[in-house]
């Protein structure tokens, strides 16, 4: 009887919700004449039917509180419909009992906020990955220490691919491998939540035919969260850093997060606020990068282009 309960009240909130998403939005806003006679604001009911391509009495059916169970597909094309943003979507989808969460969304743009935070953290270095290690944002001191890494066209900027693609003498990390490591376990664990998407799929498969070292880590299965950990790099201008990174979730921003390098002592500071002054040039080689794989730049780009470009970093047009 209680589960019979619990069913109720999910479906009356499910069609709650949609009422009130779908009265949110007005004809005009879909390309629809406003039409006179309107008893609600919004959309009727039809039009989202039509509009979303699923039948007008199904539809109606899940405003109605009827004990319907509708398909990812059709919760997809209402999701469109309706304009819903990923907290929505992800909300539709618990609601209407679905069998998986809708894939997060990561070409979603960063929020401009999120580019002052950066700038406001200097002298601190400071960037923003997405779950699948692409740069998106970044501030001047982060530039310092990564100049090629910044500048690369951006759909080449992944930490990751740069870390098993670059030349040995190009990575500034003292133990590449205890470096890399984590991330590869990272990546794993994100990887769980895309396992049906090919920008991922793609990229993995990409990355173990251009690494044996990344396809034997990949295939340890090992996983791991994002924690603090100690970063020891050294460069040809200053000598030896030691930095520890906290990672902090960016609020509205799916799977972004925040990376803040900070120094582990006074002689680290000095150092960092010389290479934010005078960017590093250790090995600086212009064509250092490998080719990333090109089909990723109508996947991942789009996120990279729509974050900002850390406004104290140049970048170089694509």
């Amino acid at each position: 009887m209680a589960v019979r309960g619990t069913e109720a009240q999910r479906r009356r909130e499910l069609a709650r919700f949609l009422r009130s998403r779908r009265e949110r939005i007005t004809p005009e806003d879909v390309g629809l004449p406003p039409g006179i006679r309107r008893r609600t604001p919004g959309l009727r009911r039809e039009e989202v039917a039509l509009l979303a391509g699923v039948g007008v009495t199904w539809y109606t059916w899940l405003e109605q509180e009827r004990p319907i169970k509708p398909s990812v597909q059709v919760l997809d094309a209402i999701a469109r419909t309706l304009r819903l943003e990923h907290a929505e979507r992800e909300h539709l989808y618990r609601l209407a009992d679905a069998p998986a969460l809708p894939p997060v969304e990561e070409h979603e743009p960063l929020s401009p906020e999120i580019q002052l935070i950066l700038d406001t953290l200097d002298p601190l270095a400071a960037a923003v990955y997405s779950s699948r290690f692409d740069l998106l944002a970044w501030n001047r001191t982060f530039h310092g220490l990564f100049p090629v890494f910044t500048t690369a066209a951006p759909e080449s900027r992944n930490a990751i691919w740069e870390h098993f693609t670059s030349p040995p003498c190009c990575n500034p990390f003292v133990d590449p491998i205890a470096e890399v490591k984590p991330m590869v376990a990272m990546l794993r664990a994100a990887f769980g939540r895309h396992l049906s998407e090919p920008a991922w799929t793609g990229f993995v498969r990409r990355l173990s035919a251009e690494s044996p070292e990344f396809e034997r880590m990949w295939n340890t299965h090992d996983v791991a969260s994002p924690g603090p950990r100690v970063r020891v790099l050294r460069f040809t201008e200053v000598g030896e850093l030691r930095l520890t990174t906290t990672t902090l979730t960016v609020a509205g921003s799916p799977e972004a997060q925040m990376v803040i390098y900070t120094p582990a002592g006074e002689e680290t500071r000095e150092r960092l606020a010389h290479l934010a002054a005078q960017p590093s040039q250790h090995c600086f080689l212009a064509d250092h990068l490998h080719d990333f794989p090109p089909h990723r730049a109508t996947t991942a780009a789009g996120f990279a282009d729509g974050g900002l470009a850390g406004s104290g970093a140049p970048v170089q047009s694509a």
